[in-house]
């Protein structure tokens, strides 16, 4: 377990070790094949006995994960078809793009932006597992509520002057509504032919009544980990604020259309949780 609280970031850990769930419980074909982030925490041989990784319980959940990082894989790799070579993630935390995809990475220039601690610890196990940080790759450290962020992706060499995807996996709910605001009139601003996703928690009343005793649970815990919620948006809200912000087009990626494009045809039922959906901006 040294490897684990060294990691200092709970959520990144349980994400990374849902990427590896679905690889090793859920039936083909598999949405996400992404076992590289249960190395990076190395729990000990134990770890699908946590409580948070009950196979039956969390299967929407891990659905979730995977969906939304396939979809922001496939925008990436659609903007790169048309010249766009910058790729920031914003709040990386465990994410493995540039390891497992080094081939279609080489071509761009990622940019991992994430607190300093849990960035630190990261760069340190890739390391420790032979995998070298290579020039493409930045590891950007930042304070995310102090709005300082921008300064430090431009002084790690991401330029204003190209377009880029930006992707926010799993951050607006820890970020304040002022936070998040000023994230995305910052970006609105990007040079056009760019495009940001941005995951967000839904509303308790507008998740899905099976699941939301398991959102007060995950809510509770999150709270008492040190990390609450703070920012959760119905659609419609977060599309206003970002046409208010000045993206050109704004489009919400419903977990039924995550369902629908990445799970149809299933035997198992698996399919996304309600409680997280997707913005698709552009500038």
């Amino acid at each position: 377990m040294r490897n684990e609280r060294a990691a200092g970031d709970d959520t990144a850990v349980r994400v990374a070790l849902w990427r590896a769930m679905h690889a090793q419980v859920d039936p083909l074909p598999h949405v996400l094949e992404d076992e590289l982030g249960l190395r990076l925490v190395a729990p000990g041989e134990e770890w699908r006995r946590r409580p948070d990784m009950d196979p039956g319980a969390t299967r929407r959940s891990r659905a979730s994960i995977v969906a939304r990082a396939r979809f922001i894989e496939d925008l990436v790799a659609a903007r790169a078809a048309q010249g766009v070579h910058q790729y920031v993630i914003l709040g990386a935390g465990l994410d493995t793009f540039a390891q497992r995809r080094a081939n279609d990475a080489s071509g761009l220039r990622v940019f991992e932006v994430d607190r300093p601690g849990p960035q630190a610890w990261k760069r340190q196990r890739l390391l420790e597992l032979g995998f070298s940080i290579p020039p493409w790759l930045r590891l950007v450290p930042v304070d995310f509520q102090d709005g300082s962020w921008w300064d430090e992706l431009v002084n790690a060499g991401f330029d204003e002057g190209q377009p880029a995807v930006v992707a926010s996996m799993g951050l607006s709910m820890y970020l304040t509504h002022d936070a998040n605001e000023a994230a995305l009139y910052r970006l609105a601003y990007l040079v056009p032919g760019s495009a940001v996703a941005m995951t967000f928690m839904l509303p308790l009343e507008l998740v899905d009544a099976e699941e939301q005793p398991s959102l007060e649970a995950t809510e509770r815990h999150a709270r008492a980990a040190g990390t609450p919620f703070i920012s959760l948006y119905a659609p419609q809200e977060l599309i206003a604020l970002a046409r208010e912000a000045g993206f050109r087009e704004v489009q919400h990626v419903s977990s039924a259309q995550l369902a629908e494009r990445y799970f149809a045809g299933r035997t198992d039922g698996l399919r996304p949780s309600s409680a997280e959906e997707l913005l698709v901006a552009t500038t």
